[in-house]
């Protein structure tokens, strides 16, 4: 992509998310990702009612008068989102890929977590770690995550969810908030990994799929290549058989990754590639909140 291209591509998606944050889901967002515990607010005067194991007894002694001390949540949270940079995101076949609909997503939340005062992270994953950016604030650190990821370019083609998950335990020593923005295509089972990272950190996944990978269509002899592999094969989509063996296909892959999900306690929401994310997201922070 030339620079012109990507720095105009970076300012159409900033203006959108940005729009999207502020306006749609301001509150919605901030409700569903909650802060990691309590700080210390201020010291008011006792009032009935109270809880005496609130009591600041040095100000008490003081003033002459029992005074309490009043604690609000840490607001201030670290965001990880763990991208999907494989060669399966490539894929789409209604107005845009799948690598088109996980970047506004994930700018969309990288905006929103700017707006809400949190850290934003990265984790490009492939079959391997293709590259962590650490969490930091503000606007510019956004912009940067954006231009990344429009521009980067993948060393491996595969997919290990498995390992993008150890990672990001392994590097994230305090409890965060990992999002997963994938379409779990992954042969390997990774709800060990999951419930193991659950336990530790606030674990979300978006799954991003094209209705064309729910079923084949019926279209005669046609030649499929596997985006990360690169194996080639004709298949007889004509066939009853051979269709409903990918269905069939679909229906396991799809509860295998709900099975592990649940378990794991994982929150998780799946967009389509010709769908608007934005009610899609707003319900799950509603079931969050």
């Amino acid at each position: 992509m030339e620079t012109t291209e990507l720095i105009k591509k970076v300012r159409q998606i900033e203006i959108k998310s940005r729009g999207l944050s502020a306006n749609i889901f301001a509150g919605s967002y901030k409700t569903a990702f909650k802060g990691h515990g309590m700080s210390f607010a201020e010291v008011r005067e006792y009032q009935f009612g109270d809880d005496v194991r609130d009591i600041d007894w040095n100000v008490t002694a003081r003033q002459n008068k029992p005074h309490i001390k009043i604690f609000e949540e840490e607001r201030e949270l670290t965001i990880m989102l763990m991208i999907d940079v494989s060669g399966s995101r490539e894929f789409g076949t209604a107005t845009q890929t799948k690598q088109e609909q996980i970047t506004q997503i994930a700018a969309t939340l990288a905006m929103s977590g700017i707006q809400n005062n949190d850290k934003i992270g990265v984790i490009f994953f492939s079959d391997r770690i293709e590259k962590y950016i650490p969490p930091q604030k503000g606007k510019k650190h956004v912009l940067a995550i954006i231009s990344e990821m429009l521009k980067f370019e993948p060393v491996q083609r595969g997919t290990d969810i498995n390992r993008a998950i150890q990672y990001v335990s392994n590097a994230q020593k305090k409890r965060c908030t990992t999002i997963i923005i994938s379409d779990f295509f992954d042969a390997k089972s990774f709800k060990q990994s999951l419930q193991i990272a659950s336990s530790k950190h606030d674990v979300i996944a978006i799954q991003v799929y094209d209705p064309r990978e729910t079923e084949l269509p019926d279209v005669g002899f046609m030649k499929v290549r596997d985006a990360e592999t690169g194996a080639e094969r004709w298949v007889d989509t004509s066939s009853r058989r051979v269709r409903q063996a990918y269905s069939d296909w679909w229906s396991k892959t799809q509860a295998q990754m709900q099975d592990a999900f649940l378990h794991s306690r994982v929150d998780s929401v799946s967009i389509r590639t010709d769908e608007d994310f934005v009610p899609a997201l707003l319900s799950l922070f509603k079931r969050r909140s």
